[in-house]
């Protein structure tokens, strides 16, 4: 029960973006962490694999049925993609641009059920007392905690969330990635978040993905990865990954001399 990608190509005009990515498997019900330096490809990879650009690939399944297969109603239900950037124009509560995210697979009568749910969605993420406040009122991490409760709420089999703790203070990234476990672990989704504080990585994902200039340079278990050196290849750094007194992994990294 996993996510396969066979040789996944995507451009844009001329340029080649990324550039054969091929994962064995992305397994359900597991954090994966998708790492790799600034414009490696890793935002045109979660696009690609949620249609949302044009890309070409050999396969492309979940629990081998193709992706490319399904009507772009049926892959939006299946893949749920949330983007760095949470901005709206549109004068919203929070509970209403959350209601919006979990009506939109299922029409708009809206009914007690709903309510109760996305009254539970935010409770989950502690933002219920941000439910009446409009959304342009929000500070950044405030806004990006309702982006992630409008992408939890779709309940999708496969989850894409480009630096999801990228505004958020130290306290709340915890929490987040702890929930996220939670959720994938109880949902039983493929869920793969992009994030560049490599000790958060080693932390909390159990599979990690290298992707640099386009190209998947490793991917496998985190603690294999992280002593393969193929950290060290992708960021052209030298780490060590240590252990605090609860065991929790700390990646210590420093420039080549």
């Amino acid at each position: 029960m996993s996510l396969r990608v066979d040789k996944l190509n995507c451009a844009y005009g001329s340029k080649a973006i990324l550039k054969d990515i091929s994962l064995e498997a992305v397994p359900r019900g597991q954090l994966s962490a998708l790492i790799g330096p600034n414009a490696a490809g890793k935002s045109t990879l979660f696009k690609s694999l949620a249609g949302l650009v044009p890309a070409s690939a050999n396969s492309l399944s979940l629990d081998g049925q193709a992706l490319s297969q399904l009507s772009q109603a049926e892959r939006f239900a299946k893949v749920c993609y949330m983007p760095q950037g949470f901005s709206s124009n549109a004068a919203l509560t929070v509970f209403e641009a959350v209601l919006l995210a979990h009506k939109q697979l299922s029409g708009w009568r809206v009914n007690e059920a709903d309510i109760e749910a996305v009254a539970a969605a935010l409770d989950y993420l502690g933002i219920g007392q941000l439910a009446g406040r409009y959304i342009g009122e929000l500070s950044g991490g405030q806004q990006q905690l309702v982006s992630l409760c409008q992408a939890l709420s779709r309940n999708a089999d496969i989850l894409l969330l480009d630096e999801p703790t990228s505004a958020l203070d130290l306290q709340r990234q915890l929490q987040v990635l702890t929930l996220l476990q939670q959720h994938c672990r109880q949902h039983n989704s493929v869920c793969i978040v992009s994030i560049h504080d490599l000790s958060l990585a080693a932390r909390f994902a159990e599979h990690l993905l290298v992707l640099r200039d386009g190209q998947l340079i490793s991917a496998g278990e985190t603690d294999t990865i992280m002593q393969s050196g193929a950290i060290e290849r992708c960021y052209d750094v030298e780490i060590e990954l240590l252990r605090c007194r609860q065991q929790t992994p700390v990646v210590a990294a420093h420039l080549r001399s």
